[in-house]
């Protein structure tokens, strides 16, 4: 190959080359396309150049001389002269002078060189040329980069430059309308704020809609067909910004009578019934319901708590998701008797007073209230050092106390002195937000449940726990009840599972009972026990009430009470076989 790369073949020693009179050469004769010049220059050999001329332009070591650039081996043994050679060809701009390090790109469109700027300077520099497309050159004095045409028209000036005076700003904003009156929604005087328009935007937006321009990006098109409505002013004092309505409490009597013919009120147990509402509940035997004689309907959103009046249970109290509070009379008419308002969001729970006379709710508004069952005056309000949102309320069950717990949403239970308004104790070693307060041995001790999954028992007074469980198959237990015996307290476990844990001094777990078989996950249900503890209820995310024997832990019944899940089921104290529910949709049914 080097040979055929040197110009030489066979038929060049058989045929020399003819030559025509006129010095043209014939088809046979090679043709040289350029005069033989010498590709290797040396500055300092030149001596030795002249010497060996023609070695140097020989042109089987020139082809093996000029290796391909992408080359990555060399195809023959270089001399060492060769390799001590400088290197050829025209100076390399990038190289150093010093060294023979090279200069490499410190961008990515070549050497960008460092220039002393504030930073003050390229922020105005910078914007100029991104809202007018030009910028001085920071390389030359003088001199402008981008858009000369424009900075030749403007002069040559910047952002900051250009800044209006403060007698044009000031005539500039007198060209803007009105902010107008925050208090009034329509007509002359309106409220525009930020979007009050100045003189010319009306005369712009016309033109370009006659025009089927496209309006700017802050402007809106107002249709030719639709007419603005022109209302009158609304009074300032009907549009004022609401006071806090938390400290605000209203009661409206809902009855047909307030005052029977001796003059007594709602409160008065009835004493005109086929029933005694006076005896001890738990006295007569219990069944299971099995239709339905009534539907309260009042409450516009889910309910979240319902309580009997206690020991007749001839009352209903209902705290709801819509603020309200209300008590239905449960037997006569079977009517709404009182509404109390006086929280500003979804009430959480409520509980009676051990007499009734009083009953205390909680907010997600964070308040918690005491109210008069009869006459719907808040007592008291009280609320958490912290703010906490009231999870469980309870008060102590014995009638000569005047304290009650709250569980809260930052992991505590705080007890509350009705009569002075203060905190007396606060039990804090929960890990989560307190789901269940059970009061047990004779009001001794009560037992706490929370969503950290685990169950604590206390002595009341005493801020310090005598019994942590904690299993790391538990899961969270979300409502509570006691039995009537004294002696368990069943759990509504989050696990699809009704569980039963002892009351006694051990608080064990009664692996032998178990009440499956309802769904439960994800809603915080109602669980309830008959009051002669025969059998156990509890609702379902399906829209049903199941029922359970006590004693065999099977299902004895279950019905479709509700559409949706049923998260209240109370028994009455005092019947046979009447239970409340309620659900998600606002409603509240009453079964026999």
């Amino acid at each position: 190959m080097a040979l055929l790369g040197g110009q030489y073949a066979s038929s060049d020693e058989e045929d020399p080359p003819s030559i025509t009179k006129d010095g043209a050469t014939t088809a046979a004769t090679p043709v040289v396309a350029a005069p033989e010049v010498s590709l290797d220059v040396w500055s300092h050999c030149t001596a030795i150049a002249k010497s060996n001329i023609n070695s140097m332009q020989d042109p089987m070591r020139l082809q093996l001389m000029l290796a391909k650039p992408t080359d990555t081996a060399l195809t023959y043994n270089v001399p060492y002269a060769d390799l001590a050679r400088p290197s050829q060809g025209p100076s390399n701009p990038y190289k150093s002078t010093q060294g023979n390090a090279l200069k490499r790109k410190n961008a990515l469109t070549g050497d960008a060189q460092e220039a002393v700027i504030s930073d003050a300077t390229f922020t105005a520099q910078h914007r100029t040329f991104q809202s007018l497309g030009y910028t001085k050159d920071p390389s030359v004095n003088g001199t402008f980069v981008g858009d000369l045409t424009k900075a030749q028209a403007l002069g040559g000036r910047d952002v900051i430059q250009m800044r209006p005076s403060k007698e044009e700003s000031a005539a500039f904003r007198l060209k803007r309308q009105k902010k107008g009156e925050a208090s009034i929604v329509d007509g002359e005087g309106a409220y525009k704020g930020p979007w009050a328009r100045y003189q010319d935007d009306q005369l712009y937006e016309d033109e370009a809609a006659l025009g089927e321009e496209e309006l700017a990006s802050d402007e809106e098109y107002v249709e030719e067909a639709i007419v603005p409505a022109r209302s009158t002013a609304v009074a300032k004092l009907t549009s004022d910004y609401q006071d806090d309505l938390a400290n605000t409490e209203t009661t409206e009597f809902n009855g047909t009578a307030q005052y029977d013919y001796q003059g007594r009120t709602y409160m008065h147990v009835p004493q005109d019934l086929d029933i005694d509402l006076r005896k001890e509940p738990g006295t007569h035997k219990n069944y299971i319901p099995k239709k339905l004689i009534h539907t309260w309907k009042s409450h516009t959103k889910a309910i979240n708590a319902l309580r009997f009046f206690p020991g007749s249970g001839h009352l209903l109290l209902s705290a709801s998701a819509d603020t309200k509070v209300k008590v239905w009379d449960v037997y006569h008419n079977r009517e709404l008797l009182r509404t109390y308002s006086g929280h500003t969001k979804s009430v959480t729970d409520s509980t009676f007073s051990p007499s009734g006379t009083h009953f205390l709710t909680g907010s997600y508004d964070r308040h918690m209230k005491i109210w008069d069952t009869e006459t719907g005056a808040c007592i008291s309000r009280f609320q958490t050092s912290t703010k906490a949102v009231p999870h469980v309320l309870r008060f102590h069950p014995s009638s000569d106390t005047h304290e009650f717990l709250v569980g809260t949403s930052d992991k505590k239970i705080v007890q509350f002195d009705t009569r002075s308004g203060e905190m007396t104790q606060e039990y804090d070693h929960h890990l989560q937000a307190v789901n269940t307060i059970t009061f047990v041995d004779e009001n001794r001790r009560f037992i706490t449940t929370s969503d950290d999954k685990s169950l604590r028992a206390w002595e009341y007074n005493i801020p310090v726990p005598i019994k942590f469980i904690a299993e790391p198959y538990m899961y969270s237990l979300v409502r509570a009840s006691p039995h009537p015996n004294g002696k368990s307290v069943v759990f509504q476990s989050g696990d699809n599972q009704i569980v039963v844990y002892a009351s006694t001094d051990r608080f064990r777990q009664n692996r032998k009972k178990s009440f499956r078989g309802h769904n439960n996950a994800g809603y915080a249900i109602d669980v309830g026990i008959s009051p002669d503890g025969q059998f156990v209820m509890s609702g379902d995310s399906g829209g049903f009430v199941c029922f359970w024997d006590w004693k065999t832990c099977k299902m004895w019944h279950k019905i479709q009470a509700h559409e949706g899940p049923v998260v209240c089921a109370q028994w009455h104290p005092q019947e046979s076989s009447k239970v409340v529910t309620a659900g998600l949709e606002g409603s509240i049914k009453y079964w026999d």
